[in-house]
């Protein structure tokens, strides 16, 4: 199977340091727009669809491959492979931030920096750690999943994208729901809420940025506090705004911030 197909892989900018950008659970890479432009001047911009989501190939989407994370950072390294990418930042926003921490493990000199946008090693709460859910509350959210895709979706998505005075923000990831196909959206989503990858923080060794917002419902500051002091070269920026989708809501800020964090140290 052609990788870049299989994927939807678009490649764009001017640069030579590539800058990959993986995006979140029922979302397509067409959610970078506001931010990946920014970048193409300095870097080759290349934007992909996980499989399963956006313009991918959906006839691949296993879910006895993908009953784990770890098949979707083998798919980014398989893109990173076919167009032999070196040095590159690799940009993961939600669940995405996991799977690029997994592929940056799995070969950490082909990635020079991540980005985790809004990222969680685990939504489950545990003894010792706040990852934001209870048990039940998981239960009850993939049960409405299951019953009523599209009601779950219209109710969840303004909490998720927060900004309750933009309401076409949250209309907006309420329609990329609904375009992802419902029994692969449901699998995907308990793969997601029901993963933990607290253990594979210590392996990794690329340096990171956490983008973290000020209140998120599905990544509250805990879980970047956790994180940055788990990722032994990270740097955590918490942006002073709502929801779980700055490179929407706050496309600037994550910008600069990303600026910040990528500008040559001397």
């Amino acid at each position: 199977m052609d990788v870049l197909k299989r994927n939807n892989v678009n490649v764009s900018g001017t640069g030579t340091q590539p800058m990959v950008f993986v995006h979140g659970f029922g979302c397509n890479q067409h959610m970078w727009r506001l931010v990946a432009p920014a970048f193409e001047s300095r870097y080759r911009v290349v934007l992909l669809d996980l499989v399963g989501a956006g313009q991918s190939d959906l006839a691949a989407y296993d879910p006895a491959r993908y009953a784990t994370l770890e098949a979707h950072a083998q798919d980014v390294l398989d893109v990173v492979h076919a167009l032999d990418l070196h040095d590159a930042v690799l940009v993961g926003h939600s669940v995405s931030a996991m799977i690029s921490v997994l592929a940056a493990i799995r070969e950490p000199a082909r990635f020079a920096k991540l980005v985790l946008v809004t990222p969680s090693p685990r939504y489950l709460n545990d003894v010792g750690y706040t990852g934001g859910f209870e048990p039940a509350d998981i239960k009850e959210l993939l049960e409405t999943m299951d019953d009523n895709y599209l009601g779950w979706s219209t109710a969840m998505t303004p909490a998720i994208m927060g900004h309750p005075e933009r309401p076409e923000l949250s209309a907006e990831l309420n329609n990329s729901f609904c375009n992802t196909d419902p029994a692969i959206a449901r699998h995907f989503a308990r793969v997601t809420f029901l993963s933990d990858n607290r253990a594979d923080l210590p392996r990794l060794r690329t340096p990171a940025l956490i983008l973290q917002c000020a209140d998120d419902v599905l990544a509250p500051q805990a879980v970047g506090t956790y994180l940055h002091q788990q990722l032994r070269h990270s740097e955590l920026v918490v942006l002073d705004t709502s929801g779980h989708c700055p490179h929407l809501s706050e496309p600037q800020a994550t910008i600069a911030a990303m600026d910040l964090f990528l500008e040559p140290r001397v």
